[in-house]
This record gives C-alpha cells, structure tokens and sequence, in this order.
C-alpha cells in the first residue's frame, strides 16, 4: 500500500537547499498528520532524517474525520509518534516542540458542508490548543491556511498578492471554513505580534497529487474517479470558473521553505502561478494527457456541496519567489500524467 511516487519524495528532497542540520534534535508536530498533504511532509521528514543522519523526533495528531487510520501502523514503523486525538480538545505531552505544524483542517466543500462546527473549530480552538503545548524559547507555529480567505477577488486583484484583504462573507454556504481560516490566522498574528511567538501562515492554491482520495469530491479527485471508474463527471455551475493547479511536489518543497526558515512572522502563497484555466478547460487538458474521453454534464450544485464557488483564483508567488528561493517546476501536464498514472495503478487503495 502506497500514497506517493517514489521519485516524488526523492524530488522533493532534492529541491531543498536549506541546511538540513537546523533539523538536529528538534521534536516536530504535525496535526493532520494522516491527511493529503500530511502524511507527504511526513514521509519527507521520515526520508530526511534517514538520508542525512539526523535526529529528530517527528510526532503526529490526527482525529480521522476525514481520512483513515490505514498507515498508521506504517508512520510507527517509520518512528512517527502517531496520536489518535481530536485537536480541539486540550492535550498534555510532555515534550517541548521546537516546530508545530498546524494542519488539522476540513479543507472538502463536501465535508465540511456535512460538518460546519468542527470545520470552524478547528481553526479556532484546535489552533488555540497548539498554541498551549510545550515549546522551547524559539519555537515556531505554522498554520495551514487557504486561499479561500480571499473569497471571490475581483479582477484588479487577480493574480492575488497576500495582501489583499479578501472579498468573502461571514454568512454563506462556505462561511464556515473561510472565516475559520481567517480568524486562524489572526491568532497567528497577536501570538507573533504581542506574544513574541514565531508564526507563519501558508495559504495553499488548489494542491494536486498522487494519494488525494477518490471520495474528497474536488475537481481532481472527481475526475480521477471518472477516469477510472468510466463515471459521467458532474460539473457543477457552468464550468467557467478558473484556477491554476499545484503538483504536490512543488507545493510540499514550498511548504518546507515556509517551516523551517527562520523568521519572526511570515504570509506565504503557496501554489503555481501559471495556466489559470477554467474546469472544463481542465477536463479538455485531461483527455489529452490520459488520450481519452471524458463524459461530463454541466449540473446544478447538489444540496451536499455549497454553492458560491469563487470564480477566479491565482496565486501573487512573487513574495515566496523572493524570500524563500521558491519556484514551481512542474507542468500541469506532467503533474496530472503523474496522478492519473498513479490512480489507475493503485485505484483500489485510494
């Protein structure tokens, strides 16, 4: 059972140029650690510290809401520090944390319009619980944020630099995650500000890869399931909103920059700022790749997923380009050539 491509990880590593050894008997957190995007910076950490010879302790929280259990058993025999725990409530471990990596999160439209308090809680709450723990005098907190916190820019604002300050509504059908978000990285910001705590904040466009779950009801993973499973794809609205896409190896490589570099307080996009297309430009793009036909059918919003999508987004990276030498290096094409093959292969364990 496999989440990634071998020579994912192997690229990633590759691509970080910071020095390895400020991972020297540091205790890292991760919560979410059994989600898309945590079980990869995991098994990066995991491959760091066996490549280079470093020691450093890798613990994870997660609460399972919206993924599995399925390696953790994996994670353990690699030495993870696994914790079946839900965030929001408090929690004592006797260890001071040099890093705490905030990725806890319902990030699916379609969990969390299934599951709006904890959505918000988590945020809130869990973020406030992180913030409670055992930490060293320069210990840093990441936060997992979105770009959804800037809701539905308007043209002028489009590509979206981090100091936009957002077009959203605190009463909608997405509310309950983009203002979770929102208010996330606030706290971020008095801990830095008046706490003297290091933070950081991450707002990932629109992260693609091998190991997304078939049942997480986005775009990419919805036509993976058409690709594999011959299923009419459903597009909802009319198709024309747009986005660019992130490989996840580029995306993972950016977000690694963004924990361990060494500053008070930082706003990071993360994602790639080129080929914004519309969804049923992301479908032509996909029969391409794959050399196949893709059915699909322009369908009203079902009541399971909340309307209001934004129309546009597309990531400012200019501020992550300069500051943290980051630099996306892989096409949409070779990025979805990547996943699909990878889904076909291992479509019944996804």
């Amino acid at each position: 059972m496999q989440f990634f491509r071998k020579n994912d990880i192997g690229e990633i590593i590759d691509s970080l140029d910071f020095d390895k050894n400020i991972l020297k008997n540091k205790n890292i957190l991760i919560t979410g650690g059994s989600g898309f995007i945590g079980k990869y910076i995991l098994q990066v950490l995991i491959d760091l510290r066996n490549q280079y010879n470093i020691d450093f302790s890798i613990y994870s929280i997660d609460n399972f809401i919206t993924s599995d259990n399925t390696f953790v058993d994996y994670f353990t025999n690699q030495n993870v520090n696994f914790m079946s725990h839900d965030i929001n409530q408090e929690l004592e471990i006797d260890v001071n944390f040099d890093y705490l990596v905030s990725l806890a999160g319902i990030a699916s439209p379609y969990y969390y319009n299934a599951h709006p308090l904890q959505t918000l809680d988590v945020s809130i709450n869990g973020l406030k619980n992180m913030f409670k723990l055992k930490q060293n005098k320069d210990s840093k907190f990441i936060f997992f944020s979105s770009s959804e916190i800037y809701g539905d820019p308007p043209a002028d604002q489009i590509p979206t630099k981090e100091t936009y300050r957002g077009n959203v509504t605190s009463v909608g059908p997405r509310s309950c995650y983009d203002e979770s978000k929102r208010v996330g990285e606030t706290i971020c910001y008095i801990n830095s500000t008046y706490l003297g705590k290091k933070t950081a904040i991450i707002r990932p466009f629109n992260i693609f890869g091998p190991g997304m779950l078939i049942k997480d009801y986005r775009i990419i993973p919805n036509l993976t399931r058409s690709l594999i499973l011959k299923e009419e794809l459903n597009i909802y609205d009319r198709g024309y909103q747009t986005r660019t896409y992130c490989y996840i190896t580029d995306a993972i490589n950016g977000f690694l920059r963004v924990i361990f570099k060494d500053e008070k307080f930082g706003i990071y996009n993360i994602g790639n700022d080129q080929n914004e297309i519309s969804v049923i430009e992301l479908v032509e793009i996909a029969e391409k790749v794959m050399s196949t036909k893709i059915n699909y059918k322009i369908t009203p919003y079902p009541k399971e997923y909340p309307a209001d999508q934004p129309q546009r987004r597309c990531p400012d990276i200019s501020n992550a380009k300069k500051n943290l030498n980051y630099e996306p290096k892989v096409s949409l094409q070779e990025g979805l050539k990547r996943h699909f093959d990878f889904s076909k292969v291992f479509s019944k364990k996804i």
